[in-house]
């Protein structure tokens, strides 16, 4: 099989400079010209299925794609983004700040658990567990799935055997081509990806 991971575009919570994570926003107008032109990339790849997280951002970004390739959509709800933020999600930043100085400190670090957060053992679990489910099914040779930098990196990760803290920056759109057989999982080509070492 192969599956194209692809990142959702820009959304208003990156404009407005607020804690994302499991909030739901939608994508900006340069969020949906992001996605029209990643789509124009993958309309000639053979997508049969599109897999996409139960967020909005996510379903427009699906959306787009669908109607480029005519590949129908699944909701996957484990593909959703880590409630990394917890009682900080949704608010904007600056805010924040002054708010929960504590949690805004912790927040900057994925490996915490601030209150009323997902635990990353078990969102790791969560979206290491998606995929394979996902990448087993046996009557589909192409696939995108559509969904949010946190399960993009855990995948990403766990593909290239690299330690959680890794650094790892995708750009809205960002695309991972993999390919999945009986040997295992190889990342064919990345585009608006960069990992950085400490």
């Amino acid at each position: 099989m192969v599956v194209y991971l692809v990142r959702h575009g820009q959304t208003t919570s990156d404009i407005e400079d607020r804690y994302g994570g499991d909030y739901e926003d939608h994508l900006t107008d340069e969020g949906i010209a992001q996605v029209t032109k990643a789509a124009e990339k993958l309309k000639d790849k053979g997508i049969q299925m599109i897999f996409v997280s139960s967020r909005v951002r996510a379903q427009e970004s699906a959306k787009i794609i669908s109607e480029k390739t005519g590949a129908k959509i699944e909701i996957e709800p484990d593909l959703r983004e880590r409630n990394q933020y917890g009682i900080l999600t949704g608010m904007v930043k600056a805010e924040a700040r002054q708010k929960y100085p504590k949690e805004a400190e912790e927040a900057g670090n994925p490996l915490n658990t601030i209150k009323g957060a997902e635990d990353f053992e078990n969102f790791k679990k969560r979206v290491i567990s998606v995929f394979e489910k996902i990448t087993k099914k046996k009557d589909l040779t192409t696939i995108a799935i559509v969904t949010h930098g946190g399960p993009i990196r855990r995948i990403f990760s766990k593909i290239k055997n690299l330690p959680d803290n890794t650094d790892i920056s995708l750009q809205d759109c960002a695309t991972i081509k993999i390919e999945t057989d009986e040997q295992g999982k190889r990342i064919l080509e990345t585009e608006g990806v960069v990992v950085s070492s400490k």
